[in-house]
Formats: structure tokens, sequence, C-alpha cells
């Protein structure tokens, strides 16, 4: 099995990783004089707002000002409109706005100034961090529901890839001990991946990741393998006993949205192995009650 964002990473038991990193600088600037407080004007400043004030950098501050201001103007907005709309001097205006154009926040057509391809990008990375955030708590409300670790992994450009996980110290996820994506053939999560995917894919797949023996239950080789994938229904719940590792028992939940293959596992310890496929049951009813909400965020 495996792990990632509240959870491990493109492998069963890999926690994947929900940091993202974040880009660092440091600036200084001089601290402004402080002016006198006239006698019976009340209290002195604050030193610590006053300290505060000090390290933050003009020149930022009015960039992003003017990027908003951009946002704001779906038809684009010429530099004089911009200046005006934030107080600032013409000369300063165009300084900012060069800079921006040069770095790819704007771009400037007709005289017009519109947001640049860097800024869309921003825009897109955000969304997708908020749909992984809605995937991790949906995870994360099952797994303290059902008591279980919960995993969601998908297919993607011909690799197996958790993409999220939640588990907790009572209740850990599968500690990986061989590489996931090249055991997708004695997981229940690979298994149930490659269930959904076309006969092609299939025969892709295990021709760069063969089939090997891991555990003393594990499928013996790629024919085995592909049998039993055809005899699956393609939305059938998967499970398997201790294939990936000894002492696990796990089961996945096919979902499909679009032409993404995808699915929703559970891991149990050996000796819970009788709660295993109603645990799963009670998974698939939930995912089935949220599917349509949780659509988009799936496709990650």
């Amino acid at each position: 099995m495996a792990t990632v964002d509240t959870a491990p990473s493109a492998n069963p038991t890999v926690r994947a990783p929900d940091r993202v990193p974040h880009p660092g600088g440091a600036g200084t600037c001089a601290r402004p004089p402080v002016q006198p407080t006239p006698e019976g004007s009340g209290n002195p400043p604050d030193p610590a707002s006053a300290a505060h004030s000090a390290t933050l950098i003009g020149s930022v501050q009015r960039a992003m000002r003017l990027l908003e201001s951009v946002a704001e103007h779906e038809h684009g907005a010429p530099a004089k409109q911009l200046a005006r709309e934030n107080g600032l001097a013409l000369p300063t205006a165009y300084h900012l706005l060069r800079t921006l154009v040069h770095e790819g926040y704007l771009r400037r057509d007709k005289g017009l100034f519109f947001l640049g391809e860097a800024a869309e990008r921003l825009g897109t990375s955000g969304a997708q961090q908020k749909r992984r955030s809605s995937v991790a708590d949906a995870l994360a409300h099952w797994r303290d529901a059902i008591g279980v670790p919960v995993y969601y992994a998908m297919y993607r450009e011909g690799e197996i890839e958790v993409m999220c996980v939640s588990d907790t110290p009572g209740n850990p996820a599968v500690e990986e001990w061989a590489d996931f994506r090249e055991t997708g053939h004695a997981h229940a999560i690979g298994q149930c991946l490659l269930a959904q995917v076309d006969e092609a894919t299939r025969r892709d797949h295990l021709e760069r990741y063969p089939v090997q023996p891991i555990t003393p239950y594990t499928v013996r080789d790629d024919h085995t393998l592909l049998r039993r994938l055809d005899r699956m229904d393609r939305m059938e719940l998967v499970t398997e006993r201790q294939e990936y590792a000894l002492g696990t028992v796990c089961a996945a939940i096919p979902i499909t949205v679009g032409t993404t293959a995808a699915t929703m596992a559970i891991s149990l310890p050996a000796h819970q192995a009788d709660r295993l496929v109603a645990a799963a049951r009670q998974l698939q009813s939930e995912i089935g009650r949220h599917l349509g909400s949780l659509a988009i965020s799936i496709s990650i």
C-alpha cells in the first residue's frame, strides 16, 4: 500500500508531501526617523508596530497593488489609470509596470496592461493547492470516521502515483519497503489502477515493471496477474492480503473521473482482516455520496 499528503507519496507507505516549497528572500531598509510625540498628544508610538513598519519594502507593496489593479481590469488598463487608482506618481508607476512586464507578471498590448503568464501560473498553482487541500480534508474525515488509514492514488503518465494519504499514529499507513511504483502488481492500489486501464497500457506497464514476488503471497508472474485483472470488473472493489507487506491487508475502490483512473484505498493489520471488506464498503458509500463535489479535486 502507500501514502501521501496528510500522508505518503507515490507508494503505499510513502507519505506524500503536503509540503509546498516557499521561495524565500531577505531585504533591508533604513528605519524611518521616529517623530517626537507632542506633549499631551497621548501615548507614544508602539515600538513593535514601528519596527514592523520599518521592515516592509514599499516598492514591493506598490507592485502588489498594481498587480491587483490590473487583475480587476479584464480588458486591460493604461499606466495613467493604474497610477491614479493607486495614488502613484506616473514615473513610479511606469518603472514598476516595466519591471513587472520584464518578469512576466504583466504583459503590455497597445498601451494597456494585462496579467502575464507568471501571474496566471501563480493562480493555477493556488487552485491546485486548494483542490489538494479538499482531497486531504475528505481523506482525514473518512480516516477518523472509519478508523483506518485512507489513500488516494491515480495512474498518470504511465506511473502509479499516490497523491495523498491520511493516517494517525494509532492507525499508521503501510511502511514502504519495496518501491511502490515498481510493485503495482503486489498491492491493492496498483491492481485497482491497472484493472481500470486498457490492455495495451497494462502490458506496457509490466514491460517496465515486471512482476516479481516480494512476499510468499505475491502473484508469481505477468500471465497470472493479467488473467486476474481480466477477470475483474472495471469498477470492482480490489482486495489483497499480505501480497505487498506481511502482516497487512488492503482494499482499493476504483474511481473514474473522465479518462482518469484513480482509487481510494484503506489498509489494516492482518489480525483485523475481518474488518477489511466492511470498512472498504463504508468508504465506497462515502465516496459515492461526495464524488460529485470531489470530481474536480481528484483530477489534480
